[in-house]
């Protein structure tokens, strides 16, 4: 029997959900074929979250936690992560392809002499590895790749698969982690938040994304009142953000960020491939545009063609009925 691992991330005190889907996935793929499945947290207060994580399955879960891990660095990480391999010998280990994932995957892979996928949309236990699916070039062609290996390392795109709950009465094992402050090469002086949305949009069940067609503070207003009712994160266009209408922290599409939302709103965006390449993944996505060619249509699963200051008012008032 083999191990399958899953990296906890945490982010501002809360688990990060793509972390919980892909432990979902890992649950799924043991339970099919007879493997174990484990997670590790690494946090300042890594036990705080175990509650958190026994509700998807793991059958062990180890803490790494030492005040060093209050922020994000990738030298305490790489040294904790390669301790936690040490000890659960996992055959294949699987991250949330989040940001600080992306920092340390290769690095990790290298230290542990593993085979790596990165930034995959699915895998599956294949003979000897790992088969898996990969947007590349925009999203425009999905790529068949395999890994083989005594170890491979995977990360997973948000939204990819979805949480399921199947609580264990998981074994926690903490591991001793030490590490200097004066052993760190780097050191982190300052964060600086973005001044966007207070809603992480790789986080987001829902988010209404603006684009050209929000011309003016009337439209960005309806675009906020949207947002505020579904309790959706703010996205918008590359064209708004270079024009200083939304903080540039809130692109969406090849250049911004990639997001996989339960539900993404696009309000007055035209749909060019490096704006869908950072969205197509929504599980269900709703086109609002006047031009009924917009290419967003073509990938929208819901399309309402008309102009967004006399759709959306209404919209969200019967959004408001339902939900009264």
């Amino acid at each position: 029997m083999s191990t399958i691992l899953t990296h906890i991330a945490i982010s501002d005190g809360k688990i990060k959900r793509s972390s919980l889907e892909v432990l979902s996935h890992c649950k799924k793929l043991a339970e099919s074929g007879g493997h174990s499945v484990e997670a590790v947290i690494i946090d300042e207060k890594a036990s705080s979250f175990v509650d958190g994580v026994k509700k998807y399955g793991a059958s062990k879960i180890y803490t790494v936690e030492d005040p060093i891990f209050k922020n994000h660095m990738n030298t305490p990480l790489l040294k904790a992560l390669a301790k936690v391999m040490e000890t659960a010998n996992p055959y294949v280990f699987a991250f949330a392809s989040t940001e600080g994932t992306k920092d340390i995957l290769g690095a990790l892979a290298a230290n542990q002499d593993a085979a790596v996928l990165p930034d995959v949309s699915s895998f599956e236990l294949g003979d000897g590895g790992i088969t898996a699916k990969r947007p590349v070039m925009a999203a425009k062609i999905i790529a068949n790749t395999e890994a083989k290996g005594d170890k491979i390392l995977v990360s997973v795109r948000s939204g990819s698969y979805d949480l399921v709950e199947n609580e264990t009465n998981a074994e926690v094992v903490n591991i001793d982690f030490s590490m200097d402050d004066n052993d760190l090469k780097a050191t982190l002086k300052e964060i600086i938040s973005a001044s966007g949305d207070t809603i992480d949009l790789n986080e987001a069940e829902a988010i209404v994304a603006a684009g050209r067609g929000v011309k003016d503070e009337e439209g960005q207003n309806l675009i906020s009142e949207l947002a505020s009712v579904l309790n959706a994160g703010i996205g918008a266009s590359r064209a708004l953000t270079e024009a200083g209408v939304y903080d540039p922290s809130l692109q969406i599409g090849q250049t911004g960020k990639v997001v996989s939302p339960q539900l993404y709103i696009a309000v007055g965006i035209s749909g060019a491939i490096q704006h869908v390449a950072g969205m197509a993944n929504s599980k269900v996505i709703v086109a609002i545009n006047k031009d009924p060619d917009a290419p967003i249509f073509e990938v929208a699963d819901y399309g309402i063609v008309g102009d967004l200051y006399k759709v959306l008012p209404p919209f969200i008032e019967e959004i408001k009925k339902i939900k009264n």
